[in-house]
């Protein structure tokens, strides 16, 4: 009865579609631009961000976890900029780097 009682809350989490969405933020390497946005997982692994530039361009991308703490994703800009990005996460924060058009973006996300 009581491992039911403890399943339960388990069960309603993953059919409600349950996600969690922290704070990112960013900066090209060797320059002052700055990004700043959101960073939203779900529990099938997978999950999509928004980060908006110091300089105009909104990036959108989508990621997926390859491991339980490692993760890679894709950024598209409205400037035209591409690139692929990895992350390490503790689960409520981490860091990550990519390639944004021909350069190198770090960032940090979470509390």
């Amino acid at each position: 009865m009581k491992a039911a009682a403890l399943c339960l809350p388990v069960i309603i989490l993953a059919l409600t579609g349950c996600s969690m969405t922290l704070p990112v933020r960013g900066q090209i390497q060797n320059s002052q631009e700055l990004f700043s946005g959101t960073a939203t997982g779900y529990l099938d692994g997978g999950g999509d961000l928004t980060i908006v530039s110091s300089e105009g361009a909104t990036c959108t991308g989508n990621f997926v976890y390859v491991t339980r703490h490692n993760g890679e994703g894709v950024f598209t800009c409205s400037d035209g900029r591409t690139g692929p990005f990895t992350f390490v996460s503790t689960g409520t924060r981490g860091t990550g780097h990519g390639n944004l058009g021909g350069e190198n973006l770090t960032f940090t996300f979470g509390e």
